[in-house]
């Protein structure tokens, strides 16, 4: 029972009727049994404290009791209309008529005691697990654009946590997750508990709490009726069976999507292709494809971005253009944004389109040929990859086709991590220049490299150096102490698109500065963003769109594929050709294989 409700008046035991009368024993007369007749008696546990507060203190008691009672209803009504996005959090958003709240209200005035007990318990209980979810979904609308998938999302919990210890340091993850975990149990316990208020307050007031339900259902249908609006804004909603009903529907969706990921993978155009007649027009020339983390279509086109990484991909044309090399540029339209790298890389390399864990996995656990495999098939190349952001095993990298991987630990990097990432981009391709790229005894290599000093939170930020002043990394000591703090910039949006705009900026110009410096006439460079930033960032720009480049010096590499409609130089024109990233393996291969 509530601290703060008015004690019932219970039936006392008559005096003269002995402890036997008490537990319903018959009296020595042997007549019937004393209190027959009279309803069962009830017993409650009313502690004796707040008891006493009560009768000392009526009118406080009945105050505080009223508050608890408001404080329940505003808890309930703000879950049943919170939206699941940030940006849709407005006083107008809170101002309408849920039809679930009322359909809530007359099922628990209609059901007896027991039951209204077991539905208010049921009903607080998951409208709590229905709030959790809506404040994932602001999360994931906040870094992923897009809402929280019930199938799929579940392990990207376990690398937001990663992510925020690299970024933030482990106090700092401690933190989240324990704020995150307490926000569930609380949410769950304060939401069944308001719903348990409420559906007692409507059973002592029963009369006035049916009036008002009636006159809220009939309020609510004409509403709906008349199309009546505030700001633009339904008054009556059903937003809640709406939100259920969608993840409904994208929770089957998933688990048919296995089989529709499985029939796809079967077809592949080149499976039957001989090896010597694949990638016939790159034999003996360096292949590098190269991934620019979260290099967007916002980089170029965003007003507070777009000047600046403009003048740095011009700049870039005009250098590689005195070094005797040129470029095409495109767009490629990725699975994801924001994160979730990975699902770019893959779908870029596979041919597939793989938008979830789920189709990853079943990618790497079977036998479809990707980009990089196809070079390996050859016997042509030797195939590896440089992975500065890994700092574990990555077994994915046997299924990719590369016959060696140098991951933050291989690389020589003995300087200090820039927030989430282990090794800065100048040193990476420094390093992939001394392992594999400058040996003298080598044969053609073909390298996938992942450059990771543009990712979230982009502070602390690295700047150029001399190239031969790099050594093990040492040099870097000093930088990374400089900046600003990752959580203040986080905060600011145009903060955030400044520093992320510098980070960009420094991974382009490692680029450019690596072919300047070491490309030659059998260097061929394929570099492309994975994904766009984050929705801060990205201010509704851009879409899913992201940069791709194809450089090289020997003008017949670009021959083949002047076909492709792409801008000539670093920068791609607003209206280049916009191709889903599945489709890059399927014309790679067509455009250098035989025949082509």
């Amino acid at each position: 029972m509530s601290l703060f409700t008015r004690p019932r008046q219970e039936p006392l035991p008559d005096a003269d009727e002995g402890r036997g009368a008490q537990r319903g024993v018959p009296d020595s007369g042997g007549g019937t049994p004393a209190g027959a007749g009279r309803p069962p008696l009830r017993f409650r546990f009313r502690p004796r404290f707040p008891l006493r507060l009560r009768l000392r203190y009526p009118r406080a008691a009945r105050g505080a009791g009223v508050g608890v009672s408001v404080l329940a209803g505003v808890l309930v009504f703000g879950a049943l209309l919170m939206p699941n996005r940030v940006e849709r959090l407005s006083v107008g958003a809170f101002a309408r008529l849920p039809a679930e709240g009322i359909l809530l209200a007359a099922l628990l005035l209609a059901l007896p005691a027991r039951a209204r007990r077991i539905a208010a318990v049921v009903s607080g209980a998951a409208l709590g697990l229905v709030t959790v979810l809506k404040f994932l979904d602001m999360g994931f609308h906040q870094v992923l654009a897009r809402p929280f998938d019930l199938v799929f999302d579940w392990v990207l919990l376990d690398d937001a946590a990663g992510y925020l210890k690299e970024s933030f340091g482990r106090s700092g993850q401690v933190l989240a997750v324990t704020g995150a975990l307490v926000l569930l149990v609380g949410l769950l316990a304060l939401m069944t508990l308001a719903m348990v208020r409420i559906a007692g307050l409507m059973d002592r007031h029963r009369h006035r709490a049916t009036r008002t339900a009636v006159v809220l259902g009939t309020a609510w249908i004409t509403c709906v009726t008349l199309g009546v609006q505030i700001a633009g804004v339904p008054v009556a909603t059903k937003g809640n069976t709406e939100f259920l009903g969608n993840r409904v529907e994208q929770v089957w969706a998933g688990l048919r999507d296995a089989k529709v990921f499985e029939r796809e993978a079967a077809v592949d155009a080149f499976a039957g292709t001989p090896p010597e007649e694949l990638l016939t027009g790159l034999r003996g020339k360096d292949v590098l494809f190269t991934f620019v983390e979260s290099y967007g279509r916002t980089a170029i086109d965003h007003p507070a971005t777009g000047e600046r990484i403009g003048t740095v991909l011009d700049d870039g044309t005009a250098t590689l253009a005195a070094a005797g090399f040129s470029a095409r540029s495109g767009w490629l339209r990725s699975p994801v944004t924001g994160a979730g790298s990975w699902l770019a890389h893959s779908t870029f390399l596979s041919g597939l389109w793989v938008k979830n864990q789920q189709r990853y996995r079943a990618l790497t656990g079977g036998d479809r040929a990707t980009l990089t495999s196809y070079f390996r098939e050859t016997g042509a190349w030797r195939t590896v990859g440089v992975v500065p952001g890994v700092r574990r095993a990555w077994p994915e990298g046997d299924y990719f086709g590369l016959d060696h991987i140098y991951d933050s630990r291989r690389l020589g990097y003995e300087g200090p991590y820039f927030s989430w990432t282990p090794v800065p981009d100048q040193f990476a391709l420094e390093a992939f220049e001394r392992l594999e790229h400058g040996r003298a005894d080598r044969r053609p290599v073909m390298a996938e490299i992942i450059l990771a000093s543009s990712h979230n939170p982009w502070v602390p930020q690295t700047r150029m150096l001399d190239w031969d002043d790099l050594g093990d990394g040492s040099v870097f000591d000093a930088m990374a102490e400089e900046g600003d703090d990752p959580e203040e910039v986080l905060r600011d949006s145009d903060r955030l698109r400044a520093a992320y705009r510098d980070s960009i900026a420094y991974s382009l110009t490692s680029l450019v500065q690596w072919l300047e410096r070491y490309g030659d006439e059998n260097t061929v460079m394929v570099f492309l963003g994975d994904h766009q930033p984050v929705p801060a960032v990205t201010d509704g720009r851009g879409g899913m769109e992201v940069p791709i480049t194809v450089v090289a010096k020997d003008g017949k590499v670009l021959d083949r594929i002047a076909g492709w409609g792409w801008t000539p130089g670093l920068k791609p024109a607003g209206d280049a050709p916009v191709w889903g990233m599945d489709a890059f393996r399927d014309r790679f291969l067509t455009a250098y294989g035989t025949g082509s």
